[in-house]
């Protein structure tokens, strides 16, 4: 053989050890598991494109990962404060806010400036709508008859208090206190039938605020204990949350809403008695216009005093594999991305704690593993 012949030999298997080479993908010192056992064995093919290897780990291409923005940190594991996630409603704060019912049975009439719509801003004693009275006939022509009765009286009364007054010194001045008196009760007594025969009474706001619902339309017949209108402050409201432990509230440090990020959560208190098996704990929710309405149900993560072990990520960071698991994506060396299960707990409104699955000093993807996620 040629010395000329060897040299190209030599070459061509450079050339191809180097291809190889470019599609082996090497492992990153950080990707293995937390009990140190290797999550980046060898894949059964290689791939030099955007592609879901047969091992479930994934390859992306330098250029796709810029174009889907793929970031990454190192995980550092840590103390963090244990948080808890509760269930709760959104409810009118007492202080801010109220409930209008309907005094006794009538017929809704529009106030001066007509009846309010749920959204309207409206100012405390501003009059929302006038309550007309309505009864039975037979109830009616009892009230009629009554208040003919206290018209003659008062006629009569009125007459006997002028002569009186006109004998003004031959008579007893206790018997003109005595007449003058039995008519101011009954101008009174007239006035009050009068009231519920003819008469309405004005419907008012009892705080300032915005009306959360109206239930009313012009002419509608409401009965005694009916809610009229919510008025509600759209800067604070209450949120009634409830747990099991009875101990929970006061372990509480803070809290916040994931609906709500922006919103302020101070705890009020938990209360003394169970309601439904649960103690209701409430917390009042203060900022500029928010996000949530009466009755809305909620979640509430309470940050507690006591701490817990793990690694904190971003929320964005945790995805679903196709068994509903949730899982973190490592990077495994430049091109490889493997999906890991992890355990996880919530820590605030943006951020979760990793309690197991990872190992410190893995590279886990916190921008872009959604993408990651749907590549097949």
């Amino acid at each position: 053989m040629s010395f000329r012949r060897m040299n190209f030999l030599r070459f061509s298997a450079a050339i191809a050890f180097g291809l190889l080479g470019i599609h082996h993908v090497h492992a990153s010192p950080g990707a293995h598991g937390p009990n140190g056992e290797h999550l980046d064995g060898q894949a059964t093919t290689s791939a030099s494109g955007l592609a879901r290897l047969p091992d479930g780990s994934v390859n992306v291409p330098k250029l796709a990962q810029r174009r889907m923005v793929i970031r990454t940190v190192k995980a550092v594991e840590g103390e963090h404060p244990q948080t808890v996630e509760l269930n709760g409603r959104v409810t009118i704060d007492p202080n801010a806010g109220g409930r209008v019912q309907a005094p006794f049975a009538g017929r809704i009439a529009p106030g001066p400036l007509g009846l309010p719509a749920a959204g309207q801003t409206v100012r405390k004693g501003q009059v929302l709508a006038r309550l007309v009275p309505v009864s039975s006939a037979v109830e009616r022509g009892n009230q009629e008859a009554t208040l003919a009765d206290l018209r003659a009286m008062r006629a009569l009364a009125e007459r006997r208090v002028a002569r009186l007054e006109s004998l003004e010194g031959t008579v007893p001045a206790k018997e003109i206190d005595a007449a003058r008196a039995e008519l101011t009760s009954i101008r009174g007594r007239e006035k009050a039938v009068a009231g519920t025969v003819r008469g309405s009474e004005a419907i008012v706001s009892p705080a300032d605020g915005v009306i959360a619902s109206a239930q009313v339309l012009a002419g509608q017949i409401v009965e005694a204990r009916d809610v009229l209108f919510e008025v509600i402050d759209p800067a604070r409201a209450l949120v009634e949350a409830s747990t099991p432990d009875v101990t929970l509230a006061s372990r509480i440090a803070s809290a916040t809403l994931p609906a709500a990020p922006d919103a302020k959560l101070v705890l009020v208190g938990g209360g003394r008695s169970l309601r439904d098996g649960a103690l209701p704990i409430s917390f009042r929710a203060t900022g500029k216009a928010l996000p949530l309405a009466v009755g809305q149900p909620v979640s509430v993560l309470a940050k507690l005093n006591t701490t817990v072990k793990g690694i904190v990520l971003p929320a964005e960071a945790l995805v679903r594999n196709p068994a509903n698991e949730t899982v973190v994506w490592i990077k495994s060396g430049a091109l490889r991305f493997i999906a890991q299960p992890v355990e996880v707990r919530p820590l605030d409104a943006h951020t979760i704690v990793v309690t197991r699955g990872l190992s410190a000093e893995n590279r886990v993807v916190v921008s872009g593993s959604s993408l990651i996620n749907q590549i097949r």
